[in-house]
């Protein structure tokens, strides 16, 4: 299945970056290793729904003006998201308690924003699709999200408690 190979280019993409941003995070070094990944995703991710959907032609003329307008919003939420991590790394350490309550915020607005999303743009496919393969849409899309999220994180080590009141809960 396409998806295992791109599980694997994220994996291969990150490995570096990874170790480096363990040993210590830099906001430069993190914004390039995010747009890294952020790139190989969406040139696999086309492709990803092209081979597991195996649309027809009239499937495909509906699909695919309706998966580039999701794409485009989706684009405007991961920007905000990456944003908020990179301030996350920027402060990574001296982040105050207004930092975080700030920037937890932002994460559940976003992640509010994202679902909203996810929810108006998987009915619209499952008006144009059979069921079965706007179900297969709505899993692939789940689980490529959940990919790049946890790719994404991995970036930047979970933040320890360093004074007290703070609980050190990663964003």
């Amino acid at each position: 299945m396409k998806i295992a190979s791109l599980a694997v280019a994220l994996a291969v993409a990150a490995f570096p970056v990874l170790t480096n941003a363990q040993a210590a995070p830099a906001t430069q070094s993190v914004k390039a290793d995010e747009q890294i990944i952020l790139k190989q995703v969406q040139t696999d991710k086309r492709a990803v729904y092209a081979q597991n959907l195996q649309l027809t032609e009239a499937e495909s003329r509906a699909f695919w003006p309706i998966y580039d307008e999701y794409e485009g919003k989706a684009k405007k939420l991961n920007d905000q998201f990456l944003t908020l991590v990179d301030d996350y790394a920027a402060k990574y350490g001296a982040m105050t308690d207004a930092d975080a309550t700030s920037m937890l915020k932002t994460k559940m607005q976003i992640e509010k924003d994202r679902e909203a999303l996810k929810q108006t743009y998987t009915k619209k496919v499952a008006k144009v699709l059979p069921p079965v393969k706007a179900l297969r849409y709505a899993q692939i899309e789940t689980r490529l999200d959940n990919m790049l999220r946890r790719e994404v994180y991995g970036l930047i080590p979970a933040r320890t408690v360093s004074k007290p009141g703070f609980h050190g809960a990663p964003t």
